[in-house]
């Protein structure tokens, strides 16, 4: 029996191609299929009974994700890169590494067309991957007969029976100008990229001919032929043959909430994608936050750099590429556009699924809930309070609270707070002393100001954050508040509850949480919610910060003007849009006003 997370999901999947990834309760991908119907293709895993093997895998299935893509073929061809990339334990098929064949021109004096399932780096030209195997072998011996490059060993002294059939420059027994083959891989080329219209109509031509003249084997032969050209030279977006190493960005904004989607293309293949989701304020351009994001990506430690970076229209390419140090580009159409609009599908689909999935949840949350408290033993409340930290190696440190009431985001209760790196803790990065700081400033508040108290504190930490926040409570603020850890294993993800109470003589204890329950469900909604505020906070304060940092330089810009600035527009990109007359308006004068313009 499905999960009730995953049943909620199966009622908001599209009836479009794609590709599925079965995980089981640690997140490992543990199969991969394909479809052309998602919608009918993964419910039929948990809405009829199975067996054998399958019945194994469905067992092991606690969640799944998927990626649409335009048409079958796209999706299996995409299938073969994501088993490849995470050999799934339940796919028996296409995990030995050979793959689907290409077509190679090779890289050499004397080049010659032939299948290969491997992509060296040595030059070569290749094209592909071909899921029909057959038709790839039948359109190589197309080409070879056409086209003819090398189709013997080599040099022996004599014409091979190749070159006596058409088929061979003759590099057997004579040498070859490099402008005849040049000639051909330019022909060859062309036809492999989809120029195939002179071909069709020569070999539709023949075919009807052979039909004429009462050949019918002949006129098969021929519309075989055609059949297979059609099916190998079709434009593949997924797989290509340029292998620049390049990350696309391109995202979708709806009810205030931004969905980012990043797919990395690394070898010419569509290796991995991530999503990320989070609100946006009033307040906030989604172009700005989104170059926001992109920039803020790069900076994480250990973040390996494409050669280029693809971004929709709209964005300030020249801006983004000097705060990245890398390539900027918004494709205008052909096989990078279609990417670009695949990945805006992933990301509306991604912010969809998270709304119907939140609205299909509504009913449940109270429950939900109820289940959090029972499983550390506690009496059930409506109030739970959720803190979370963000900075980036100690720079602009920042605390976020959220508060749920029956399961439910109680949004009026959230709060933010700018650390202010008290004297305990001078190191912006100490989680200890970050976690003190803002407890005791919370609840020091509310007591007072006499305002209600949470039923359960849940930290995004482990047992030091625990200890830091209820040694506050206890020994400052002299306040009897449960505290649990939400603990992630070592793929990020929450999986247990850490509770004990040192001060009534519990020790603390991992606290398993059942990965198909509501509790769980509510328990990584809750860490989410909280991760994604604090993250959001920070983004801004730390633009704000930057913009700030940046006027600063400008000569003859003080803290009035800059104020000025920052009220009258708000960000960098608005001020770097004004005009001169738009800047004097705000208060600058024209000296100031050019100095703007020229600085940015």
């Amino acid at each position: 029996m499905a999960s009730q997370l995953i049943e909620n999901k199966l009622k908001l999947l599209p009836e479009k191609a794609g590709c599925y990834l079965m995980k089981d309760v640690k997140g490992k991908v543990i199969y991969v299929g394909k479809s052309k119907n998602l919608k009918n293709r993964v419910r039929s895993y948990f809405k009829s009974s199975q067996e054998g093997r399958r019945a194994e895998l469905v067992k092991n299935i606690a969640d799944y994700d998927i990626i649409v893509v335009d048409s079958d073929k796209e999706a299996f061809l995409l299938e073969v890169t994501l088993i490849k990339k995470y050999q799934p334990y339940y796919n028996v098929a296409l995990k030995s590494g050979t793959g689907y064949p290409y077509i190679e021109i090779t890289n050499e004096k004397n080049p010659q067309t032939r299948l290969t399932s491997i992509v060296y780096k040595d030059k070569g030209y290749y094209f592909g991957p071909y899921p029909n195997v057959y038709a790839a072998s039948a359109t190589l011996k197309f080409i070879q007969k056409v086209f003819p490059l090398r189709r013997c060993s080599g040099y022996t002294g004599r014409p091979c029976l190749y070159y006596h059939m058409g088929q061979c420059l003759g590099s057997c027994f004579k040498e070859v100008p490099q402008s005849k083959y040049d000639e051909q891989i330019k022909k060859i080329k062309r036809f492999l990229n989809g120029d195939i219209q002179e071909v069709k109509k020569d070999l539709t031509n023949k075919m009807l001919q052979a039909s004429a003249d009462l050949e019918f084997e002949r006129a098969g032969e021929l519309r075989d032929q055609l059949k297979y050209i059609e099916e190998t030279v079709e434009k593949q977006k997924i797989i290509s043959n340029d292998h620049t190493q390049r990350d696309i960005f391109n995202y979708y904004v709806d009810r205030s909430w931004i969905s980012i989607q990043v797919f990395f293309l690394r070898q010419a293949k569509l290796l991995r994608r991530e999503s990320h989701m989070f609100p946006l304020t009033d307040e906030t351009d989604p172009e700005d936050e989104f170059m926001s994001f992109i920039a803020q990506f790069y900076a994480q430690k250990n973040r390996v750099k494409p050669s280029e970076v693809l971004v929709p229209k709209g964005i300030d390419q020249d801006e983004l590429a000097a705060a990245i140090g890398i390539k900027v580009r918004t494709p205008q159409r052909g096989q990078k556009a279609s990417l670009m609009e695949m990945a805006r599908e992933n990301a509306q689909l991604k912010l969809d699924d998270k709304f119907r999935l939140l609205e299909l949840g509504q009913r449940k949350t109270k429950g939900a809930q109820e289940e959090i408290f029972k499983a550390l033993g506690l009496p059930y409340g409506s109030y739970i309070e959720s803190f979370d930290h963000s900075h980036i190696q100690g720079a602009d440190p920042v605390s976020a609270l959220v508060v749920f009431k029956d399961g439910e985001p109680f949004k009026t209760g959230y709060r933010k707070f700018k650390l202010k790196g008290e004297v305990e803790h001078q190191n912006s990065a100490d989680e200890v002393g970050n976690t003190r700081e803002v407890v005791r400033r919370r609840y020091s508040r509310l007591l007072k100001e006499h305002e209600r108290m949470p039923d359960l504190i849940l930290m995004d930490g482990g047992q030091i954050q625990v200890e830091a926040c209820e040694d506050v409570l206890r020994n400052e603020l002299n306040l009897d508040i449960p505290v649990a850890g939400m603990v992630k294993d070592d793929k990020h993800r929450t999986n247990h509850l850490l509770y004990g109470d040192p001060f009534k003589g519990q020790p603390f204890k991992l606290i398993p949480m059942d990965p198909k329950s509501e509790g769980f469900y509510l328990m990584t909604r809750i860490q989410d919610e909280v991760h994604r505020f604090a993250i959001t906070f920070h983004r801004q304060t730390h633009a704000k910060n930057s913009l700030v940092s940046r006027l600063d330089s400008i000569k003859g810009i003080g803290p009035k003007s800059r104020t000025k600035l920052l009220r009258e527009f708000g960000s960098l990109k608005k001020i770097k849009e004004a005009s001169i007359d738009d800047l004097r308006k705000a208060g600058l004068t024209l000296t100031q006003a050019q100095a703007v313009k020229i600085s940015l």
